[in-house]
């Protein structure tokens, strides 16, 4: 078994939680971060646009 495998067999079994669950939980984590990530992004884009606009007035 893979150790991160391990590490999540053993969580599950100490939370008393499946691993499907935790698997689950994870995965939206992940993607929680991720639109954090493009949501800064995408306020930096929109906070240079209107810089440039405002340049070419």
């Amino acid at each position: 078994m893979r150790p991160e495998r391990a590490n999540f067999t053993e969580r599950a079994r100490r939370e008393g939680r499946s691993e499907q669950e935790l698997a689950i939980e994870a995965v939206r984590d992940a993607q929680d971060r991720a639109e954090l990530k493009v949501d800064d992004v995408l306020a930096e884009l929109m906070d240079s646009d209107a810089e440039i606009l405002d340049y070419l007035k």
